[in-house]
């Protein structure tokens, strides 16, 4: 009997890898998010990222950050989290109690929308902005709901490298 390979994935890696291929589609030239949407036996269920609205050409898009607010990126892009739960086409009852990866802590709209669709668990990458009012009200919105959040933990930093040869 030969001996199962060692370095293979963690379930909460891999789908963490999910959500950082998924966010390589964005075209957002400052900052890329993917999510994953996973249910309780561990079933990919929807995937999304950070993007322009259905029918809003990505070319016409104000990619910017800064400026006047109509002039940016921020009323408009669609963040991976939304277009996750949108992208979704199965029952709303499959949400209940799933949990979702973002490789970025979602903002507080986002938190709403995870907590509305009966989504019970964030794992999340990073959360370089948890000292924003928006990063504040998600944790205060997730602990009042009962929505459970935690950084993923890894035993060390890795690098998935894949080759579509």
């Amino acid at each position: 009997m030969s001996n199962k390979r060692e370095n293979y994935l963690k379930w909460d890696e891999y789908f963490m890898a999910i959500s950082k291929l998924s966010a390589m589609r964005s075209k957002d030239p400052s900052t890329q998010v993917g999510a994953c949407i996973v249910s309780n036996d561990n079933r990919i269920l929807s995937i999304g990222y950070n993007g322009t609205p259905n029918g809003y050409s990505d070319d016409e898009f104000p990619w910017n950050r800064e400026g006047e607010n109509l002039n940016t990126k921020y009323p408009y892009v669609c963040h991976a989290e939304m277009n996750a739960v949108l992208n979704y086409r199965g029952s709303k009852k499959d949400l209940e109690d799933a949990k979702i990866y973002v490789d970025l802590f979602p903002c507080n709209e986002c938190a709403k929308i995870i907590i509305q669709s009966g989504i019970k668990k964030v794992i999340y990458l990073s959360d370089k902005y948890a000292d924003s009012e928006n990063n504040v009200a998600s944790r205060k919105l997730f602990d009042m709901c009962g929505v459970k959040y935690e950084k993923i933990a890894l035993d060390k930093e890795k690098k998935i490298e894949i080759d579509l040869k």
